[in-house]
């Protein structure tokens, strides 16, 4: 067993945080994967290489850190709690490819950390045929903003592999017409290819949580986003559309636009789809989803058409 293994198994972990006095943050959504084939997994699910650049958020224990920088040019691992960015930095400081940051990566929740985005940045520019990645045993409560901001930028990651929570696996995955179907769903599928790789039981993470996980690997694909003329408009429109997703598709989308569009504007782009309004939004596939903000965008933004 390597050494960076032997600092994700159960045992080490409870001898070291006690060592250290680490109590976990539940806070921070703290759970570490200690069955150590499918921390090799999330590593082998991003189909790493020479040339790629890691961004890492959670480092942990840099248990998976470490495997990373084996395989990649450069991991940048982002640990918001001071305790185990000490405990980390003790285990990969000899690692001359992995650059830690102690931060939040998110500036506010619609927001990257800027630092963590120079640092990506900084190394991408030290060769052309440098590509990014993420690569996370994700805090759960971090999952969504930070996977729906990244496929904000104009240079998104060229693939995600993560673990995250089943049920937000199930969100982004969802077909129309399901529960689990809506806005998220939308905003990832326009823009990307998703595989759903394996799904793990509550047992394999301490402490234990209460809900399954998966890692998910997320690949985003030009062609797809370069459908997307006005991407800011378009997840504020989807996330408008779902505010209430039980509404009538007309009246939601009379609220979404109030004060830029009229009732008449509004049939139109209806119309424009063959749609009558009577539907609901959840009953939209992706693809009908963003002709819908399209037509939208054409009446608000006429000034602005691409």
């Amino acid at each position: 067993m390597s050494g960076s293994e032997r600092h994700q198994t159960l045992s080490f972990l409870r001898q070291r945080f006690a060592e250290a006095g680490i109590d976990l943050n539940k806070k921070l959504g703290q759970n570490f994967l200690i069955d150590l084939n499918l921390v090799r997994l999330i590593a082998e699910s991003a189909e790493l290489g020479p040339q790629d650049v890691v961004l890492e958020v959670g480092t942990g224990t840099g248990s998976l850190t470490a495997m990373v920088a084996e395989r990649a040019a450069v991991v940048v691992t982002v640990e918001i709690d001071e305790d185990l960015y000490r405990l980390a930095s003790e285990h990969l400081y000899q690692l001359p490819n992995v650059v830690m940051l102690h931060a939040d990566a998110l500036a506010r929740k619609s927001q990257l950390n800027p630092q963590m985005l120079a640092e990506i940045e900084k190394h991408l520019s030290q060769a052309p045929e440098r590509r990014w990645k993420l690569v996370a045993n994700l805090p759960y409560q971090i999952a969504t903003p930070l996977i729906s901001n990244l496929l904000a930028l104009e240079q998104p990651p060229v693939l995600m592999a993560v673990t995250i929570q089943k049920e937000l696996a199930d969100r982004i995955t969802a077909k129309p017409s399901t529960k689990d179907y809506g806005a998220l769903s939308i905003w990832v599928q326009t823009q990307c290819e998703v595989e759903l790789v394996r799904v793990m039981p509550p047992e394999v993470f301490w402490p234990r949580p209460k809900v399954s996980s998966a890692i998910l690997r997320i690949r985003p694909d030009e062609t797809k986003r370069s459908q997307i003329p006005d991407r800011e408009f378009f997840h504020q429109f989807v996330r408008d559309i779902f505010q209430h997703r039980r509404k009538f598709l007309r009246s939601e989308l009379m609220g979404a636009v109030k004060g830029k569009l009229d009732k008449t504007q509004v049939d139109a782009a209806l119309a424009e789809l063959g749609l009558t309004g009577q539907e609901r939004a959840e009953a939209l596939d992706p693809s009908q989803m963003l002709q819908l903000a399209e037509a939208v965008r054409r009446r608000i933004q006429p000034s602005k058409l691409s």
